[in-house]
């Protein structure tokens, strides 16, 4: 059910009288960040496919949810209807299965780009008219370091993230004019189910899900069009990707960086690849 936004008084939690959806919610970083959301005041409804995980994670943390398969735009009509007015929407959504290109069934190949591509469009097609009606609003999509660094045995996986970038920079010059923020946050490795067994590349930190949380709740109180996390990836990536090809490639050989996925542990991510390849 949707609930009368609270009206912030003096000195009050910027986040207080908000409604800010997630999705993606049941756990990890979306329920990191419900957690850190909810405990500022806000407003918060999760959504997820995984409706009894759901509901447990919403008790846990005090806020509302309703199931949600991003990839439905019926699901999408009724998350809105419960949710009420969204002040912001936390696109959070993803699935990772990896392995060699040639070697992924066509339909997992559909199923990435429904959930980490069309899940974005979906969501920003549901919400954002009404912000734009309002004046006001904020879309805060959860893309990936590798939406700016493609990497090997996660070729669907890189280029459902690097739509979501374009996606996100296009819907920013489109939404920006009408008083609706659109920002983009691009994690690292993260300790999650989704990154469960794959590589660590040298000197870049693997996260856990409350760094990201933090990086995005930020993003939220003072908006920005891309944040990193760790924040100090975005200059690096951006001055690599000036470098000449040749040095690019020394520069991901010595990080390690295309054995990310390449050499991730099959039997740690079993579990996890088993329900992401679920179609």
């Amino acid at each position: 059910m949707s609930r009368t936004p609270r009206t912030p008084g003096p000195g009050a939690s910027p986040f207080a009288g908000r409604t800010i959806a997630i999705t993606g919610g049941a756990r990890g970083i979306g329920a990191a960040t419900a957690r850190l959301l909810q405990e500022r005041g806000a407003d918060v409804i999760i959504g997820d496919r995984d409706a009894g995980h759901l509901a447990e994670t919403a008790r846990e943390l005090g806020v509302r949810w309703h199931p949600l398969d991003v990839t439905s735009v019926e699901d999408w009509t009724a998350f809105v209807a419960a949710a009420g007015e969204i002040d912001v929407l936390v696109n959070n959504a993803g699935i990772m299965p990896v392995g060699p290109f040639l070697d992924e069934d066509a339909g997992v190949t559909r199923q990435i780009f429904e959930v980490n591509t069309f899940g974005v469009i979906n969501g920003t097609r549901a919400v954002a008219p009404g912000m734009v009606a309002r004046g006001r609003g904020h879309v805060v999509n959860i893309a990936s370091a590798v939406g700016r660094v493609a990497l090997p045995n996660g070729a669907s996986y890189s280029a459902s993230k690097h739509a979501v970038v374009g996606f996100t920079e296009a819907m920013r010059a489109e939404l920006t004019p009408a008083g609706v923020e659109v920002s983009m946050v691009l994690p690292v490795i993260v300790n999650t189910a989704l990154g469960a067994g794959v590589a660590r590349t040298r000197g870049v930190p693997t996260l856990d899900p409350e760094q990201v949380a933090a990086v995005v709740v930020d993003v939220i109180r003072r908006p920005v069009p891309e944040a990193w996390a760790p924040r100090w990836g975005q200059p690096v990536t951006k001055v690599s990707q000036a470098l000449p090809r040749r040095f690019q490639d020394v520069a991901r050989r010595l990080m390690g960086a295309d054995d990310v996925l390449t050499h991730a542990d099959p039997a740690a991510r079993a579990a996890y690849e088993s329900e992401a390849r679920r179609t």
